[in-house]
């Protein structure tokens, strides 16, 4: 899978499908030549244009800067040259901004290498015995330095060839005499010829409609997805793909980039006055600093790229494979997973033990598995204004306490789970009576505040303690099966009474407390179903996915803004992982009344639950909960597992949406199709079917016939007989 040719000086890394190709120049630059599809041979060093002027500065010395700012780097330094965007910014200790990396060795292994502290791909013991594994997944390690700065920087590239997908990260050692700041770390750059009209693809979005794709073009400059929000946002989404004009789920060329990280980032693309395109990902440099004393290193995390000549759809695939096998951990990945049912909806704050267990007991009934408890039962917690922090049950509320609680719901026959927001505080509480320094905050200015809330200082080990104790004292106390962990507001006022001055812009730290407490819950927990949340969708991303298997997909639950927030998260996220619940109408967000099946159909497409007060519900609905839950418990293995596809977008023609899931064997196939607008005169629909077998003859369960898999992809579906707005439909298919 990687290869070095000695003579050539050049690097080969091949995928199933791709081939990326990296140069050495004689002065030891890492240039990159090449990224696509996969190639027989290895050539292409003419392609660095180190005979063409300014030429290498080993030959000229006099244009070294125009050199370095139209060669295609690696990974590009700051402070001596190339004007573009960097990816490494060193300042050391006379105030200097410079650096300047060339090769010095490498390392090729198969396997990959965990990276401390860090949530990132991993190869497991039980993956590396199967048969080829060992060209399954290769690391090339890359290692440069500095001899200025004393500095070694080691460029790592895993490459997973069944999944095409390739890896990145960036390690710094500092093995010099001096203290130096690193200012800027990217994980990944791809320096590209500016051959095609490319167009940029995003995820924008914002609280209770995240994740929507935009496309837009591109011209000179630098265009970015980024957040600098301590979290990874409702707004951006790190993840930013180039895509040639015209592309589709079926054609045209793709470079992707998914950065495995749950803090601020940035994803950016520049074209440059030598028409050349720079697509960069990493840490925001906003606000970071770190200290490298002598004998230290900073681990960069990890970005994931793949390489699509098939369209988005082969995109999309390949990254569900690749997070499904090599980042969720959870050993609820490759299970079926309980039918939970939320009371957040049902009741927010208003409840007693009796309510809860009432219920519990309904839920039951319709065929629901688990019961969790979310925000309001502990401290005085009887609005969002105060108690953060104060992690004791109140009893008013929960009449013969939480173990009681826990008992009961278990005797009724439901599973249990609880909600946490650990990460916060209320200026409100206890917590901050006794400890007003744990907050994030600026000395001598007012904090500002977000849903009357504050940020705990998690820098500061003591408070990462009592923060990670808070929820682990209440899980040791009764038998608790799963734990929403939501986070309700992003990181402002960025000042700790923890961190001394030389070390105050490295509130990065804050994120790694999270990762280190994620950590330790699921290892002291191991049979723990965790989920991920904050205010919905904010930090859904693949670092939190390392932790949880699945995560809150967005507070917003109507059935029609949930295509298109689902249809941007299942572009790169994998169906398993994504929250999905059948809420109350009117809803909650948008008042919007939808039919209570549709509500079933768009939820399938996810984790699956419910949010509402079941208790409340007529016995037509209570009986479509039972129907619901048996076409979960029919439909869930081929959801988690199967190939997805999608047919058509209700964001693109604004009338019906359409998507399906075909197993690995291509046995069997389901199509969703949600027709959210009626037409009058309409004749039937024509949605052509992906993923199947050519050959085979499938079975549809609704139309009650057989169709050959060549004619639903070719000659497509016809899809009739719905009337009204907002109704939708499951197709099943057979293979005979």
């Amino acid at each position: 899978m990687i290869i070095y040719d000695k003579k050539q000086h050049i690097f080969q890394l091949n995928t199933k499908s791709t081939s990326y190709m990296i140069g050495i120049t004689p002065e030891g630059y890492l240039g990159h030549i090449y990224y696509g599809e996969r190639l027989q041979h290895i050539d292409g060093g003419y392609l660095l244009r180190m005979e063409e002027y300014p030429y290498t500065p080993e030959r000229n010395k006099r244009e070294k800067c125009v050199f370095l700012e139209s060669f295609p780097m690696e990974l590009p330094t700051g402070g001596i040259g190339d004007f573009r965007e960097s990816c490494l910014d060193i300042r050391d200790e006379h105030g200097c901004l410079g650096t300047e990396i060339l090769y010095k060795e490498h390392r090729i292994y198969s396997g990959k290498t965990p990276l401390e502290g860090l949530p990132a791909s991993f190869v497991t013991a039980s993956q590396m015995d199967t048969e080829d594994a060992g060209t399954a997944v290769q690391t090339l390690e890359l290692i440069c330095q500095d001899r200025v700065l004393g500095v070694e920087v080691v460029l790592s590239y895993t490459a997973f060839e069944r999944e095409d997908v390739i890896t990145r990260s960036v390690r710094v050692h500092n093995r010099g005499e001096q203290t130096l700041t690193i200012e800027k770390i990217y994980s990944a750059c791809l320096d590209m010829d500016y051959e095609e009209d490319y167009e940029l693809l995003t995820l924008p979005g914002a609280w209770a409609r995240e994740r929507r794709i935009q496309r837009r073009r591109i011209g000179y400059g630098r265009q970015s997805a980024a957040s600098i929000r301590g979290e990874s946002g409702h707004q951006e989404h790190p993840f930013i793909a180039l895509v040639t004009p015209g592309t589709t789920q079926t054609q045209g060329d793709v470079y992707a980039m998914h950065f495995v990280y749950s803090g601020n980032f940035l994803g950016q693309v520049e074209v440059s006055q030598h028409d050349m395109i720079r697509m960069t990902m990493g840490i925001h440099s906003y606000e970071f600093g770190w200290k490298l004393t002598p004998g230290q290193s900073f681990q960069a995390p990890e970005v994931v790229l793949t390489y699509s000549s098939e369209g988005l759809g082969k995109m999309t695939r390949s990254l569900h494979d690749f997070y499904r096998e090599h980042l969720i951990r959870s050993r609820y990945k490759n299970t079926e997973r309980p039918i939970l049912i939320n009371n957040w909806e049902a009741t927010y704050f208003d409840f007693t033990t009796e309510k809860l267990l009432d219920i519990a007991q309904t839920a039951k009934d319709c065929g629901i598995e688990l019961f969790v408890m979310d925000d309001g039962w502990f401290g005085r917690r009887n609005n969002d204004e105060s108690s953060l922090g104060d992690w004791y049950v109140n009893e008013a509320k929960l009449t013969g306490g939480l173990k009681y609680l826990v008992d009961s719901i278990n005797k009724i026959g439901l599973k249990f789970g609880i909600w946490f927001e650990p990460e916060m505080i209320s200026p409100d509480s206890d917590l901050f009576r006794a400890h007003p320094d744990w907050m994030i905050q600026i000395p001598g200015r007012e904090p500002t505040l977000s849903r009357a809330q504050g940020v705990l200082d998690l820098s500061n080990p003591e408070v990462e303690e009592y923060a990670y104790e808070s929820v682990a004292r209440i899980l040791r106390s009764a038998p608790i099966m799963y734990v929403k962990w939501d986070m309700n507001r992003q990181l402002s006022d960025l000042g700790s009474a923890y961190l001394s001055k030389e070390h105050g812009r490295e509130l990065l730290r804050y994120v790694l407390a999270v990762y280190r407490m994620q950590e330790r819950l699921i290892k002291e927990f191991p049979d723990l179903l965790l989920e991920n949340c904050s205010g919905g969708g904010g930090r859904f991303d693949p670092g939190m996915l390392y932790y949880s298997p699945q995560i809150w997909c967005s507070d917003d639950t109507d059935a029609v803004e949930r295509l298109g927030i689902q249809e941007g998260t299942a572009l790169i996220y994998p169906l398993s992982t994504i929250g999905a619940h059948v809420s109350v109408c009117p809803n909650h967000t948008v008042g919007r009344n939808t039919p209570f099946v549709t509500r079933g159909h768009v939820a399938l497409a996810g984790t699956f639950g419910y949010e509402l007060d079941v208790t409340k519900l007529s016995e037509e609905e209570k009986a479509l909960i039972r129907e619901q839950t048996e076409m979960y418990h029919t439909y869930q293995l081929l959801i988690r597992n199967g190939d997805y596809y999608r047919l058509a977008s209700y964001a693109e023609n604004h009338y019906y949406d359409a998507y399906m899931v075909v197993s690995k064997d291509q046995k069997e196939a389901l199509m969703t199709f949600v027709q959210v607008l009626a037409e009058p005169n309409r004749r039937s629909r024509k949605v052509h079917l992906q993923g199947l077998d050519p050959e085979a003859v499938y079975y549809c369960d609704v139309t009650q016939r057989e169709y050959t898999g060549e004619i639903l992809m070719k000659g497509g579906m016809l899809i009739g007989d719905l009337w009204g707005d907002a109704v939708s439909r499951l197709y099943h298919f057979e293979k005979r």
